[in-house]
């Protein structure tokens, strides 16, 4: 599961810009290894340090020296097995969403979930080309198991 993308080197020391996932912020942790995926190419790293900074982290992956050797790692992705990813209650992963039956709390279909896109207002579910804001207010049950999730939407926001 994908828990955090490199977006650039930071500095000449080799450390690197890194946005990670909400749920996978946690496993970034000197001496944590971590598959990242660039393109075609893949490999296994193991991260030295890692610091805070303007809510990113920097990152010192194990035998990058410098901002040569960091470039390389730019536009990477960070993954992790899934199941050494902490979830708390009521939160999911986007493949669990993806594919859900969208029905309002009045039974009326509304399509299913082709994607869940991030905001930083809220996260939504792309639903036949529209968004519905994973808002409390609006999303009433998820069931992942049963591939079903509640909706109670505002006039307006599906028609």
């Amino acid at each position: 599961m994908p828990v955090g993308r490199i977006a650039g080197a930071f500095g000449i020391a080799g450390e690197l810009k890194c946005d990670p996932t909400h749920a996978g912020r946690p496993l970034f942790s000197p001496g944590a290894e971590l598959r990242c995926e660039r393109g075609s190419d893949a490999q296994m790293v193991r991260i030295a340090s890692v610091r805070a900074h303007k809510g990113r982290l920097l990152l010192r992956i194990a035998g990058v020296e410098d901002a040569d050797a960091a470039q390389a790692f730019n536009g990477a992705v960070l993954l992790a097995p899934r199941e050494s990813i902490p979830l708390q209650a009521g939160e999911y992963f986007d493949d669990d969403l993806t594919g859900c039956a969208v029905v309002g709390a009045d039974g009326k279909a509304y399509g299913t979930v082709d994607r869940v896109e991030h905001y930083p207002s809220s996260d939504m579910l792309v639903v036949g080309g529209r968004l519905v804001p994973m808002v409390a207010a609006i999303v009433r049950e998820i069931d992942s198991q049963k591939k079903r999730i509640v909706i109670d939407p505002p006039a307006g926001l599906l028609d």
